[in-house]
């Protein structure tokens, strides 16, 4: 059985200017030297030029697995090294879009992670790419990888092993959330809110819940 692992710690290498509202994008993510800080709003030296859609304490990192970059690399017949995806973690051994909602990740020694959501695909990642249809592409393959919230603050680097400490009991994966929400899963998720296993991410959960209430007339 494969070490999970951390294969790069990526942050931003340079703002690019982008046809979105704020201008410029921060997707640039390029592998790290050495140890880099985490803070309670990400990795030092990183930053989110859209706030309004991305970062604060419950998106402050987003992981994605060497498989699901290998599967990729595999369909568009390009390189995607990491930092291609706008990922600040490229993993191995882990299954980011499988996490279950609200698991913990030790990594290193000190730092401490929670996954908090899936990715959701925006037309700047779609520009970054440079592939039509990119989100509706990846969308439809559910590849999405996970954002997590930092509990414990540290440094961590490329080579840190990950080690999944908590796993909740709803058994709600980020993928699942992500591809098929359904009643049983949004019920899930709220009971396991309710009973402190977990903290969902507001507004974002908020919203979901009440899409998906409208769309089943609930």
């Amino acid at each position: 059985m494969e070490t999970a692992s951390v294969l790069a710690v990526c942050r931003v290498h340079q703002l690019l200017p982008d046809a979105s509202s704020v201008g410029v994008t921060a997707i640039d993510k390029r592998p790290a030297e050495g140890p880099v800080k985490v803070h309670r709003l990400g990795l030092q030296g990183d930053i989110q030029a859209n706030r309004v859609h991305h970062g604060g304490p419950d998106q402050a990192i987003y992981a994605y697995s060497q498989t699901d970059a290998e599967y990729w690399a595999g369909l568009l017949q390009r390189d995607v090294p990491p930092g291609a995806f706008g990922e600040n973690l490229r993993v191995a051994g882990i299954d980011a879009t499988s996490a279950v909602i609200g698991e913990r990740w030790r990594i290193g020694l000190d730092v401490e992670l929670e996954v908090t959501s899936p990715r959701t695909p925006c037309a700047t990642f779609q520009r970054r790419l440079g592939e039509r249809q990119w989100v509706r592409r990846f969308t439809e393959e559910g590849r999405v990888g996970a954002y997590l919230r930092v509990l414990k603050t540290g440094s961590i680097q490329a080579g840190d092993h990950i080690h999944r400490i908590f796993v909740p009991q709803h058994g709600i994966t980020v993928g699942k959330w992500f591809s098929e929400p359904d009643v049983e899963s949004m019920e899930a998720l709220k009971d396991a809110d309710a009973e402190g296993q977990i903290r969902l991410q507001q507004p974002e959960f908020s919203k979901k819940f009440a899409a998906l209430q409208r769309q089943l007339g609930l």
